[in-house]
């Protein structure tokens, strides 16, 4: 039997089986949010989504109206309107609807967490909104897995400060050069200064450039010899929930965090690397790879392309040892307990 999944359409849940959460975005424009959400219906951050969610649609209303499903001069209501309450309860009755048909369900989604995805276009009307959600089973990864692997393959996004649903469909020219086994790729503008995942936000663990050690990594020589860099929001980067609360918990830990695009070419200062999405949390990554050339990237398939790839050391997992986890695991021990997700 399939997992279940529920769409719901301004707090109306369709009789139909929706599509997936991927096939529904590339069928429609809108501004949206994913979080994950608990099998008792805890959404996590789920206040940051949706103060994302109305930031992006209103950004999307005033400078690129067609992402939003909306004509080229939309009504002014429509950007000043507060769509909070209408998300709130479509997401109220797609929850409850979910978690019944899991518990329904019984062996099929044990300890199984939730995919929640709300969206927000141009309704019927000339100057209302819809709300929809969807929502399906999720399977978390299991701790310490497999790292991520990237490849470098496409340039930033348009409008990159709103999360819209647009660019499902507009990703996919960069699959062209997706090489085997690569579970996410990376946009940049230059071939050099990395921005983003598609679906992520990237970060990297680096040696300060005057302090070069090989030294252990733990949390007491992070703050003197070795920094967390991302990309800032003004070099187009999505404001990601995840990305603001690892630079929160990186503070919290004294850890220094620098908002500066990784650079490829100073890699061989980068101790490891993580994506970090609201789905997934936080995952280490295991290997980086770009085009040797950077203009290959617009004319040619990952086939014809010559790869420079970074590989990251394997580190054990000990809960006996500090020193022995990799960094990003430092920080997701503390999300989940903070998050109560044991």
């Amino acid at each position: 039997m399939s997992p279940p999944a529920v769409l719901v359409s301004n707090g109306a849940v369709s009789p139909h089986a929706p599509p997936s959460a991927a096939a529904f975005l590339e069928s429609t424009p809108g501004a949206y949010t994913t979080a994950r959400a608990s099998s008792t219906g805890l959404i996590l951050w789920w206040p940051r989504h949706l103060l994302r969610l109305a930031d992006s649609a209103r950004l999307l209303a005033q400078s690129r109206p067609h992402l939003l499903g909306l004509p080229a001069k939309p009504p002014g209501a429509l950007s000043t309107a507060p769509i909070e309450p209408l998300v709130n309860q479509s997401v109220r009755v797609g929850v409850h609807e979910m978690r019944s048909r899991m518990l329904a369900l019984g062996e099929c989604c044990p300890g199984e967490d939730m995919a929640l995805t709300a969206l927000v276009r141009a309704g019927r009307a000339a100057d209302g909104l819809e709300v929809c959600v969807h929502l399906g089973v999720y399977v978390p990864p299991v701790f310490g897995d497999a790292g991520a692997k990237l490849a470098v393959a496409g340039s930033g996004r348009e409008a990159a400060a709103a999360k819209y649903a647009p660019w499902a469909r507009m990703r996919k020219s960069m699959e062209k050069m997706r090489p085997p086994g690569a579970t996410e790729l990376l946009l940049t503008n230059d071939g050099d200064h990395l921005l983003e995942g598609s679906v992520t936000n990237f970060f990297v663990v680096c040696q300060k450039e005057e302090r070069q050690s090989k030294e252990p990594l733990s949390v007491q020589t992070m703050a003197n010899k070795f920094e967390v860099q991302t990309a800032p929001l003004r070099d187009g980067v999505l404001p990601g929930i995840m990305r603001q609360i690892v630079i929160e918990e990186c503070h919290d830990l004294g850890i220094p965090v620098r908002e500066v695009s990784p650079s490829w070419s100073k890699r061989e200062l980068w101790e490891e690397a993580f994506v970090t999405s609201s789905l997934r949390l936080i995952q280490h990554v295991g290997t980086v790879q770009a085009p040797l050339l950077w203009e290959d990237i617009e004319t040619k398939t990952w086939r014809d392309v010559s790869w420079a790839v970074k590989q990251f050391q394997v580190h054990i997992i000990s809960f006996s040892d500090f020193r022995s986890y990799i960094f990003c695991d430092i920080v997701l021990v503390l999300l989940i307990i903070s998050c109560n997700l044991n």
